[in-house]
Parts: structure tokens; C-alpha cells; sequence
């Protein structure tokens, strides 16, 4: 009787998934690494069961070392993808940013309405 279940998959691009779901690993590892319990990273997850969340938590316990490993290669290929995309001058991300920029000054700053309109004009 081996009842024996898999929580972890490599999905076609080599990212670890939790489940059937498209969950990565990485989200369920960083919420646990956080402190978060696992029922508040069901709360946050909806889509995974308790099971596969303390099933990835387990994986994650069991093989730390390798999960830790490919936590670091995931965090380069983002920060490659980031570089990437910064240095592409597409007018929608272009506006993204700007949009962002206005919204961090506002926040920062609390910026007038009066002024918070002049600046979104000027955008």
C-alpha cells in the first residue's frame, strides 16, 4: 500500500510548483520563511490545499540546501528579466513607470490634489 503523493513538479520552464496548481514554490517558501502559518498561506493561496502546503513545506525542510539553491537562480533570472525589460523602450511600460513614479511621489510626499493634476498632466 504506497500511497506516496508528489507536492513539488517542474513546470515546462523548470520553475517548482506546488500541486497541480500554478503556485510556485518559491511564494509558499518565502510566506513560511516569513513566519506565516500555514493556514494563512492557504488564506493567501487559495487555490492549494493544507495538504500540499505543508507538503511543500516539508519538501522545502527535507531538501533546504537544493530549494535554497534554486531560490538563488530564480532570484537572478528575475533580476535579468528586470535589466531586460528596463532597457526596452516600449511606450506602455514607458507610462507604467511614469505612472509609478507619480504614485510613489504622492505617497512620499502628499502632493495637493491641484499639484497631484499638474503632475499627472505633465506625465
Amino acid at each position: 500500500m504506497n500511497n506516496s503523493k508528489t507536492y513539488i513538479r517542474s513546470d515546462q520552464n523548470g520553475a517548482l510548483r506546488v500541486g497541480k496548481t500554478k503556485v510556485s514554490l518559491d511564494s509558499v517558501v518565502y510566506a513560511f520563511q516569513q513566519g506565516h502559518s500555514p493556514e494563512t498561506i492557504h488564506q493567501q493561496f487559495p487555490p492549494l490545499s493544507l495538504e500540499e502546503i505543508y507538503g511543500a513545506i516539508t519538501y522545502y525542510l527535507a531538501n533546504r540546501e537544493e530549494v535554497d539553491r534554486y531560490l538563488e537562480r530564480q532570484e537572478q533570472l528575475w533580476d535579468e528579466l528586470r535589466k531586460q525589460s528596463e532597457q526596452t523602450s516600449d511606450p506602455i511600460l514607458e507610462r507604467l513607470r511614469s505612472m509609478a513614479r507619480f504614485i510613489t511621489a504622492v505617497s512620499l510626499f502628499g502632493i495637493s490634489r491641484t499639484n497631484q493634476r499638474n503632475l499627472q498632466d505633465s506625465l
